[in-house]
């Protein structure tokens, strides 16, 4: 591997990078950086996401740009606002110790008066959205008849995101261009259409094959029932503790939904979708790259051209239609030389897409178990241990409270000590998997896979077989049965097994632990009037308690349905 010095950057620009810790450049630095400082041609490079393509166009941009020269030289398109940003505060910093560039970041979502003020008062560079900058074009604000090097970043996205009429008119504006640099971790038919209407013979450089993933991100998958979908993502994430992660849902409806539960779990995350207000976005974005967010969920469109480093773990709450997708989602972990986990969670019909994405990809997919309740708890506790063991201990400012520490804790042994420190967060963690069953899906004919539970567990051998004297013709549905369940009764979704909702009545599978519980708790409300009744599913009746009726939720009060129709559960 060469040094940045061999590319031929100049010492100013050295200096810059390696102020900001960069020693040796990456394979698509190595590749792009000599070619773009000594040639006027057309440039497609092809690397995948989190390789340092900011740094591959970014040095050679500044390099080339006479900082004398007044007007706008250089354009960078980016898909989405925090990439803007980011790559203008990029070229900032390349730029620390070398001659004073101007470099303006515009972009929706802030004062479009204030970013005139900035181009008017001089601009190099201009490192825009192609929205904000065509709104910018129709304006008269800026021109671009004296840009040089036109830079497509993310091309793959941008064009994703529909800004297909917006490049136009952008390029059809740079009418004396030198060059066009396109950087994109793949490319469909839409990147090589622009390639062929704008680009002379264009350089084609790449670091793998296309559409190949980043080989420092190791590949897993999980296979599931549907029902059990975020009790595998809660084992997934408990099981790795000190995750920093990145979770992908495929609507926004389902964003808002996994996180709000997240959140109510107790999980420091927060959701990035598009119905929120730019403040909003950028607040949570601000959290989750400052690390007060240890997960983030967000949908694809949501989260295009996000830039953050150290992701620990990128998890799949089902997979993408297409493998472009898969690859930059993946690629949001693994960025910069480093190593990076993505995880897909399956169910059983869509496992073969995994397959066809590890052929088409050439990477190399591990089907793991999804934990257990024993497992989970072994992670946190040795989690727990090794931050003991590596803690920071402040001497001076502790040391005024040792004398009183030591004569609470004389009677305690080492041991003692020991188990009651450990203990603080893993009895927290016990409490929750201490009857936890095995939630995975077995080929057909292991015994392992013989189970009646679909909702949040399998058959652990302590499941009852109950029935409920209600059904789809009283406004019942399966989901708000179990969350009934989980609120009134404290029954966690790993209790509750399979439900069979017919329309007069229904049977459920349930954990022997909470059948007393349940059954005295339901016996207490009404629907459409009628008293709830639990019997086990043999005819064994369990009389009622006698106490009175009360409203919970989706349930009336006083017995007689509403005006407005009787309520779902």
């Amino acid at each position: 591997m060469s040094s940045f010095k061999e590319l031929g950057l100049d010492d100013d620009l050295l200096e810059g990078i390696t102020s900001m810790g960069f020693e040796t450049p990456t394979p698509v630095q190595e590749l792009v950086i000599p070619v773009a400082l000594t040639t006027d041609e057309d440039i497609i490079a092809l690397a995948q996401t989190g390789t340092g393509k900011t740094a591959a166009f970014g040095l050679p941009l500044l390099q080339r740009i006479d900082p004398k020269d007044q007007g706008v030289h250089a354009l960078i398109l980016c898909p989405t606002r925090e990439l803007c940003v980011q790559v203008a505060s990029d070229l900032e910093k390349y730029a620390e110790f070398a001659r004073q560039y101007k470099v303006v970041a515009v972009y929706g979502g802030a004062s479009i008066e204030t970013q005139i003020r900035q181009i008017k008062a001089g601009a190099q560079i201009i490192v825009a959205t192609p929205g904000r900058l065509m709104d910018l074009l129709t304006r008269k604000a800026v021109r671009l008849d004296a840009v040089e090097r036109v830079v497509l970043d993310e091309a793959d996205e941008m064009l994703n995101m529909g800004f297909k009429e917006a490049v136009d008119f952008i390029l059809g504006a740079a009418l004396n261009r030198k060059s066009i640099w396109l950087f994109s971790a793949t490319m469909p038919d839409a990147v090589r259409s622009i390639a062929k209407d704008y680009m002379n013979n264009p350089q084609e450089l790449s670091t793998g094959k296309r559409n190949q993933i980043n080989e420092n991100i190791e590949h897993q998958y999980y296979v599931c029932r549907a029902d059990d979908r975020y009790a595998t993502l809660k084992r997934v994430v408990d099981a790795n503790p000190g995750i920093y992660g990145l979770i992908f849902v495929r609507t926004k409806v389902e964003a808002k939904e996994v996180a709000e539960q997240m959140i109510r779990d107790g999980y420091n995350s927060d959701a990035l979708h598009g119905d929120l207000a730019q403040a909003d976005r950028d607040r949570v974005m601000q959290r989750f790259r400052e690390n007060n967010l240890q997960l983030l969920i967000a949908t694809d469109v949501a989260a295009r051209g996000l830039d953050v480093q150290n992701i620990s773990h990128v998890i799949n709450y089902g997979l993408p239609d297409e493998i472009e997708v898969y690859t930059h989602r993946s690629g949001r972990t693994g960025r910069a030389g480093k190593t990076g986990i993505s995880i897909s969670i399956v169910t059983p019909k869509y496992e073969e897409k995994v397959l066809q994405i590890e052929r088409k990809a050439k990477a190399t997919f591990h089907k793991k178990m999804i934990p257990t309740g024993y497992e989970v708890c072994e992670q946190q506790l040795f989690h727990i241990v090794k931050g003991i063991h590596t803690q920071e201990v402040q001497k001076e400012e502790i040391a005024p409270f040792m004398e009183r520490i030591m004569e609470e804790l004389k009677d305690l042994s080492k041991e003692d000590l020991i188990e009651r420190f450990a203990s603080v967060e893993f009895n927290r963690f016990l409490k929750y998997y201490r009857n936890a069953p095995d939630i995975n899906v077995y080929p057909r004919g292991d015994k392992r896979g013989i189970r009646t539970t679909t909702p949040g567990t399998a058959t652990n051998g302590n499941m009852n077989r109950l029935f409920l004297n209600v059904g789809e013709m009283d406004g019942v549905s399966k989901k708000d049965f179990i969350k009934l369940l989980s609120r009134s009764f404290g029954v966690p979704a790993t209790s509750i097994g399979h439900i069979d909702l017919n329309r007069s009545y229904m049977h459920f599978d349930l954990d022997g632990a909470y059948v007393t519980v349940v059954r005295q708790g339901l016996a207490e409300f009404t629907i459409n009037g009628r008293r709830l009744r639990v019997d086990d599913a043999d005819g064994r009746k369990e009389k009622p308690p006698g106490k009175e009726d009360r409203f919970f939720n989706k349930f009336d009060k006083k017995g007689p349905p509403r005006k407005s129709g009787p309520k779902k559960f």
